[in-house]
């Protein structure tokens, strides 16, 4: 299992220099990647495009960025001009967002997602690769090649249904996964993304898996914290799903708590359940957190 290292966006005054800093520090500290999330604060694709082209070595990835707001050949555009930017370095990790999100900010319709989906990526990943797409599905369109330097990366979808899973593994090259435990990856993610890429005769995908962690002495306390911290995913539909999948309450109760041998023996679990790629959130307790989890990238 690889480690991977969650960035985030801190309110300083140069928050480019500082997500820098931060990729510098996860290949210096042996991470295989680092990602950031969309969501209302930095656009993601540009951010890694200008702090990580100044970081060589460390695979960037997304985590996720929104598929509604842009046109799929659009974003391929985009990503393939920030996979140039990086070398090649880029994971693009792209999802539905949520209902809340799509219709009541952005205005656009959330009918229909698993369709939508299937489309976006019908566009989106030969575009990707430069081929010329001629598409005409019922809610997305395209007839174009992009020239575009930067062609062919990785492209994970945060599936968690079925039908989103089946995606991630006959068309992306795997899932991005948060707020999912590692009952629910062993008994669900696992067994449904890797018979769907076997059926398609590909290659067995990634499952990334992202999760809040956190080295404790007091584990009641931090799942606490994590409960203050998550709460509103657990009242989001889909990673909702997810926790009931997993047998419980609330976010803080899929966290990764504990001491040092608790949360290694945690992380073997989440090893043996499938995950590929762990990407650890540390929410709490960074420094001794961060330790841990150093240990853990170096082997």
């Amino acid at each position: 299992m690889r480690y991977g290292f969650f960035l985030s966006e801190r309110n300083v005054d140069d928050p480019i220099g500082d997500l820098r800093d931060q990729i510098a520090g996860a290949a210096r500290d042996g991470f295989t990647s680092a990602w950031l999330s969309n969501i209302f604060g930095l656009d993601a694709l540009t951010a890694l495009a200008v702090a990580g082209s100044q970081v060589p070595g460390i695979e960037l990835g997304t985590a996720v960025v929104p598929t509604y707001p842009r046109h799929p050949a659009a974003l391929a555009q985009q990503a393939m001009t920030v996979n140039a930017a990086l070398g090649g370095r880029l994971a693009l990790g792209v999802g539905l967002s949520h209902k809340v999100v799509i219709e009541n900010m952005y205005g656009y319709s959330f009918d229909r997602p698993g369709r939508h989906m299937k489309e976006y990526l019908d566009i989106l990943i030969p575009a990707s690769r430069g081929e010329h797409v001629a598409y005409e599905g019922e809610t997305l369109k395209a007839d174009i090649r992009l020239g575009t330097p930067g062609a062919g990366f990785p492209v994970l979808i945060a599936a968690l249904g079925p039908r989103m899973l089946r995606l991630a593994g006959t068309v992306a090259d795997g899932t991005v996964l948060w707020m999912t435990g590692p009952r629910t990856v062993a008994e669900h993610i696992a067994p449904t993304i890797r018979a769907a890429a076997a059926e398609a005769g590909r290659e067995p995908p990634r499952i990334v898996c992202a999760l809040p962690i956190c080295v404790t002495d007091d584990p009641a306390a931090a799942v606490a914290r994590a409960d203050e911290i998550f709460e509103t995913y657990g009242r989001l539909p889909s990673y909702r799903a997810m926790l009931d999948k997993e047998g419980v309450d609330s976010p803080g109760e899929v966290a990764i708590v504990g001491d040092e041998d608790t949360v290694l023996a945690k992380l073997d679990q989440l090893k043996e359940a499938g995950v590929t790629d762990f990407v650890g959130s540390a929410y709490s307790g960074r420094e001794r957190t961060l330790n841990l989890l150093i240990g853990a990238a170096k082997g």
